[in-house]
């Protein structure tokens, strides 16, 4: 076995494996019913126990006051007065119980690509998963739970009747003991809400206290399990980035002062903490430059997971007030949107929320330029497209380093040869004659490896930005691809339509094999990208290239329609520059006669 077929097993054989090893950690996603869709009431009915909401901060005393007040049913919920909310992005409502922002869905987004229901983000006590966004204030000094406005204070309206984005609503409650408490709530023609809550002391003696903010999520949500994505806490402090599964959060230390188990960090100026879904996010963020408290909590004794911002402790003067200003981003996962308020709100690293991944230097690039051209063009596929041109066009000159050092390679075959029939069985003569070989002609046999060791992170950042970002969520290309996000909907089990049956479900048996036309296209250009060399005159070389092709084929089939159109474009473009830079060095290439005798026909004499 020469050389250079070696190398070419080689990098085949490692290409298998991280591919298997892909497919394994790395799953194609699957059709999933959205989390957000409509259930059958008698379903809602009987899962709606939990009648809990988020669980209070630890008084300022160092007291952990009793959550007791923190209890109300599913029928109060239901019953409290509410403020609608209207903007050209999104609709839901306030509720005065605790001038919660629990009733929020997005305009923009189906939950199907062909139905008419639009994606709920928030949802209020007494749904099937409460999701929510509430404020309050912790009593210290002398001051009581009751004495402060909570989870289940009920507000009264000063002004505003309808959250727009020309109209803030403000919303009040005096305690009956000389504090009154405002709530000033705007909302952004995007998905930001501004809360400023302030505190008046018409008492004799001073009040302390501090404000903090609640994102609260009942019951474990369901998720995507895929280990490319996370999904759950995710927070800034200061300059350290931290994202944490729910099942991690549930494997906090347990602390008896907080009600559950915690984790907290001191932000010293900078940062802000949620909880992410794959295309949907809920933030709390202070005020940029604000120190605060970030706190991740899991009640098990509740079942809720809820993340806190706890401004410092102030002490409010008889007759002055106090005020605290607060952010709450509850939207899509939008990088045009998240950017603008990084940019301009000075939200650190808000960009950052979004699951870049490990090869994020790669990733963030590879987007900024798919997010340009699609401006550019219009289409996200065309621009998957010519980002591939882009990419292969960057890489070109390497590549052709590597082209040209093959077919070195292929040159020196016959002075091979004549060193493995003069060194005999000596190893050890064969392989000092080989490196003088290669030194003498300037030939390094690992560089036909090269280029497809950097295509593996650029591969794999691509398959993060397909499957990640929001921008390629129901993103149409051309004909029956409607959704780059999503496999290849088209069957050969059904002759792509032209039969009257339905594709096998995902997930099923027949799956596997029921392939799309992108899948297929993927295969064959796999397969022609060989044809450029005859075929290895070992029997099991030859055997292994002809599967590999088909096995990728099958293995790909299922991945994402926009990774699968990268993959193609690559294998066009590279069978053009390799045939290319052969024919420039003397050899031309003959596809069609290797193509006849892979297939074990006689090329005809002219």
């Amino acid at each position: 076995m020469d050389d250079q077929n070696k190398n070419l097993i080689l990098a085949v054989v490692l290409s298998g494996i991280v591919l298997l090893g892909w497919t394994i950690f790395f799953p194609a996603p699957e059709p999933v019913t959205d989390p957000n869709a409509s259930v059958a009431t008698e379903t809602a009915a009987t899962q709606n126990t939990d009648t809990t909401t988020a669980i209070a901060p630890p008084a300022a005393t160092g007291q952990s006051e009793a959550t007791g007040s923190e209890l109300q049913t599913a029928t109060q919920a239901a019953d409290a007065p509410r403020l609608s909310i209207e903007t050209p992005r999104v609709e839901g409502s306030i509720s005065l119980i605790g001038g919660r922002i629990d009733d929020l869905a997005l305009k923009d987004y189906k939950v199907e690509i062909d139905g008419d229901e639009i994606v709920t983000l928030l949802e209020p006590v007494g749904a099937e998963a409460p999701y929510y966004a509430t404020y309050g204030w912790a009593p210290g000094g002398s001051l009581t739970i009751d004495d402060v406005p909570g989870a289940n204070t009920l507000w009264s309206v000063e002004d505003g009747a309808t959250l727009t984005p020309d109209t803030p609503v403000t919303l009040t409650w005096d305690n009956g003991n000389g504090l009154v408490f405002h709530r000033k709530i705007a909302i952004d023609e995007n998905y930001l809400f501004t809360v400023t809550q302030s505190v008046e002391n018409n008492t004799d003696t001073s009040a302390r206290l501090f404000s903090y903010g609640v994102v609260a999520r009942h019951g474990t949500p369901e998720v995507s399990k895929y280990f490319v994505l996370h999904e759950g806490l995710v927070r800034l402090s200061d300059k350290e980035l931290d994202e944490e599964k729910y099942k991690n959060i549930a494997d906090f230390d347990f602390d008896p002062r907080e009600g559950g188990r915690t984790s907290t960090i001191s932000v010293e100026s900078n940062g802000w903490t949620g909880f992410t879904d794959k295309n949907w996010m809920t933030t709390l963020i202070p005020t940029p430059g604000q120190s605060f408290t970030s706190v991740a909590k899991f009640v098990e004794t509740a079942n809720i997971y809820q993340v806190e911002t706890r401004m410092p402790t102030v002490d409010v003067a008889p007759g002055t007030s106090a005020e605290s200003t607060s952010y709450l981003f509850a939207g899509a996962k939008e990088w045009e949107t998240i950017k603008h308020y990084e940019d301009d709100k000075s939200f650190y690293r808000f960009v950052d929320s979004i699951d870049w991944g490990w090869f994020w230097y790669f990733t963030k690039p590879i987007f900024r330029i798919l997010h340009a051209l699609n401006g550019l063009i219009g289409n996200m596929g065309w621009s998957i497209v010519l980002l591939t041109l882009i990419i292969k066009g960057v890489m070109f000159p390497l590549a052709y380093k590597s082209y040209v050092s093959m077919a070195r390679m292929k040159e020196l075959q016959p002075e091979m040869e004549k060193l493995k029939e003069a060194a005999g069985d000596d190893k050890e003569k064969l392989q000092r004659g080989m490196m003088e070989l290669y030194k003498k002609n300037k030939v390094n046999p690992a560089s036909g490896c090269l280029p497809l060791l950097l295509q593996i992170p650029v591969f794999f950042s691509l398959y993060k930005v397909i499957f990640v970002t929001i921008e390629l969520r129901h993103a149409p290309w051309i004909g029956w691809i409607r959704d780059l996000s999503a496999p290849d909907p088209s069957s050969i089990l059904n002759l792509f339509g032209l039969l009257p049956y339905a594709p096998p479900e995902p997930g099923s048996m027949l799956a596997f094999l029921s392939l799309g036309i992108l899948p297929i296209l993927l295969g064959i250009s796999m397969w022609l990208q060989q044809k450029l060399n005859p075929a290895p005159t070992d029997a099991s070389q030859a055997m292994i290239m002809a599967w590999m092709p088909w096995v990728f084929m099958f293995m790909l089939g299922n991945f994402a329609s926009g990774l699968v159109l990268y993959w193609i474009c690559n294998n066009t473009i590279t069978f053009t520059q390799q045939y290319l830079i052969m024919r420039s060095h003397g050899h031309k290439p003959d596809v069609f006669g290797n193509i006849l005798r892979s297939l074990r026909l006689k090329k005809k004499d002219a």
